[in-house]
């Protein structure tokens, strides 16, 4: 069902596009054409900025809040980069530790399915090795609650995974 928003943002992208081609159709030596540039360049950037508004439900570069369930959740996992190399945590020996892109896009996937708590006590538990209760003490929950948590990620995990 489109709303209003996104009938705007697809009017804004298409005077956005206008705008870019207006843009790269300038002669960048003549000097009323570089005014124009400067110009069009800054409705380029404040129309960027209000699209991305429209389309996040919340200004772009505030972090207090929230307009739209999980929106920076899933906007922090756009790069498979967050991911860290642990190869000289492993115990095994040189092994080499090596995630294709198509494992880190599953991974990141997986992580963009739990909620924040259930991430962070599913990770202390299984990747740490942390007790229930140990987890519960160093993150201020109850046992049963970090429980409940974890038991949520593995449904939301073995779902993802198949």
């Amino acid at each position: 069902m489109k709303i209003w928003a996104d009938e705007l943002l697809h009017e804004y992208e298409i005077g956005k596009k206008d705008l870019e081609r207006r843009r790269d159709r300038l002669n960048r030596n003549d000097f009323h054409d570089k005014q124009d540039l400067t110009q069009i360049n800054s409705m380029i950037e404040s129309m960027a900025f209000a699209m991305e508004w429209m389309e996040t439900g919340r200004q772009p570069g505030i972090y207090k809040g929230i307009d739209k369930k999980n929106i920076y959740q899933h906007q922090s996992f756009a790069s498979m980069d967050f991911i860290p190399d642990i190869t000289e945590q492993l115990e095994e020996g040189p092994k080499q530790l090596y995630m294709t892109a198509e494992e880190k896009i599953i991974l990141a996937d997986i992580f963009a399915a739990l909620s924040l708590r259930e991430r962070q006590c599913y990770i202390l538990h299984e990747a740490s090795g942390l007790s229930m209760g140990k987890i519960a003490d160093e993150i201020g929950l109850k046992r049963r609650t970090v429980q409940q948590y974890i038991e949520r990620a593995r449904e939301k995990i073995k779902v993802k995974v198949g």
